[in-house]
């Protein structure tokens, strides 16, 4: 478990588990500032608030927050770049910049992804082998785009937006970072981003990269703080666009907001995803799936498969075998690399998620969750799994954002059909199964806007996430992803 010991220079030098061999210490400011036009300046109200690490209940950091005018100053900074400077910069010099950050980004890379456990409660193992990796290829994929919009889309004048306004949640801190930003700088456009006040240290550390890069001043801007900062950004009269990543609800709130104003919007929302078995699966591979489709990143994931349909004639077996899989996972230390499960957010989230467990046993759900024994000290749930439920169940229709499992049996592909369409979102879903043509024929009846075949949270950076209904609308990676950062002329 990381501890604290050593301060210098109000820099705390962590030690840790051996989570990544080669690397010693990992350095955390005692206190971080906001960044505005390429440089660390301190917030005008001089309020601080503290990042815990999950894990331990101990205060890692304290974090500024940002306020009206610190939002002003970093959209009048984002501005100023995208007037003055970005504007004017070819595009094969933006992609060298941002194919520049990418480089760094690797170079950091143990580092990045120990911040990342220790700050989000993720297990090492993700950070270090799936998240930092991922978030450093969407840099490298969209450096290749900056140059290369004109073959992106054909027979039209590109032009950016002007300044973005990006908000990013705290799943995926960094990752959702890579996303937002490197799509926004490949269009020609200038940034000011907020990220999760509960996971900012990674996008802090990305501000140092982008700082010794050379980037630019103000072409990115990063403003700490909690959901009144967001609130700034999403109001302020000089953001063309917001780029939103969060929960339905606070999504419908922007979409109020910036109603009447000629603001672009893209918003990636909540999710209640079905994952679908069917009688001819490979069932062991399937029951894998079912593990790393809700219980990745502790289920803090809004295409997790959450609902679990399996077909009638094989739905004993699954269940035996994915009971005994959930026993065999390790929940603790997220820095330990054997560790299975992390820890929950925050205590926040984790209340949340026990209320929903709560309300599946007032609802007469059968509960069962794996033996592993859980830390005293941290936030940590148990996975979970649900069964005798019914689609009217409130742990079935709303999203939980935990490692909480409903499971219902079907016996036809219409029946299936229905029940995992009868939902407010629509962002992904899975399918198991050996015959293609069942796949194909399933898959284009889903109301999902990814569907993964035998597989599940599987990503990449050309591929375009996004959903339909109450997920959201828009797509990010891919040349979608490019899409909602230009205005396109016949």
């Amino acid at each position: 478990m990381a501890k604290k010991v050593t301060k210098k220079e109000d820099v705390f030098s962590w030690d840790y588990a051996p989570a990544l061999e080669g690397t010693a210490h990992v350095k955390i400011k005692n206190k971080y500032d906001l960044f505005i036009d390429g440089k660390f300046v301190k917030p005008m109200s001089g309020r601080y608030f503290d990042t815990i690490n999950p894990a331990t209940e101990e205060c890692v950091s304290q974090i500024a927050h940002g306020n009206d005018a610190d939002v002003d100053k970093a959209v009048k900074a984002a501005r100023k770049a995208y007037k003055n400077v970005w504007s004017k910069v070819s595009p094969s010099d933006r992609a060298k910049y941002i194919y520049r950050i990418a480089r760094l980004m690797q170079e950091r890379a143990r580092e990045l992804a120990v911040i990342e456990t220790i700050d989000s409660g993720k297990v090492i193992t993700e950070s270090r082998d799936i998240d930092i990796p991922l978030a450093c290829n969407h840099f490298f994929y969209y450096a290749g785009w900056a140059d290369k919009l004109a073959y992106a889309f054909p027979n039209r004048k590109v032009e950016p937006l002007g300044v973005v306004g990006q908000i990013i949640p705290w799943n995926f801190p960094l990752l959702m970072a890579a996303w937002k930003i490197a799509p926004a700088l490949a269009a020609g456009n200038t940034v000011v981003l907020k990220p999760a006040e509960t996971t900012s240290l990674t996008a802090l550390k990305l501000a140092e990269i982008i700082k010794d890069s050379g980037l630019p001043d103000g072409v990115v801007n990063i403003v700490t703080g909690h959901g009144d900062t967001g609130a700034a950004i999403v109001n302020h009269a000089d953001v063309n666009k917001i780029a939103f990543t969060g929960s339905t609800q606070v999504g419908k709130l922007i979409q109020a907001s910036i109603a009447g104003t000629d603001k672009k919007l893209t918003l990636e929302l909540g999710g209640k995803s079905a994952n679908i078995i069917l009688d001819d699966a490979p069932i062991d591979q399937a029951v894998e799936g079912i593990v790393n489709g809700i219980f990745f990143n502790q289920g803090h994931v809004c295409c997790a498969g959450s609902r679990l349909f399996v077909q009638e004639n094989v739905a004993d077996l699954v269940l035996k075998k994915l009971k005994r899989r959930m026993d065999q996972l390790i929940i603790g230390d997220p820095l330990d690399k054997n560790t299975d499960i992390g820890a929950i957010n925050s205590k926040e989230q984790l209340n949340t998620i026990n209320k929903y467990i709560a309300i599946g046993k007032d609802e007469g759900a059968d509960i069962y969750q794996a033996s592993p024994k859980v830390p005293e000290k941290g936030y940590y749930c148990a996975p979970t799994l649900f069964t005798d439920v019914a689609q009217s169940n409130r742990i079935v229709q709303e999203e939980i954002f935990g490692p909480v499992l409903t499971v219902q049996t079907f016996r036809t592909v219409d029946e299936v059909i229905q029940k995992a369409n009868n939902s407010p979102y629509g962002l992904a879903a899975g399918i198991w199964s050996d015959k293609g043509a069942r796949v194909f024929n399933l898959s284009s009846k889903l109301k999902a806007g990814v569907v993964w075949a035998n597989t599940y949270n599987k990503f990449d950076p050309t591929s375009p996430f996004g959903g339909y209904k109450e997920s959201g609308f828009g797509r990010e990676g891919g040349v979608h992803g490019l899409s909602a950062y230009v205005n396109l002329k016949s």
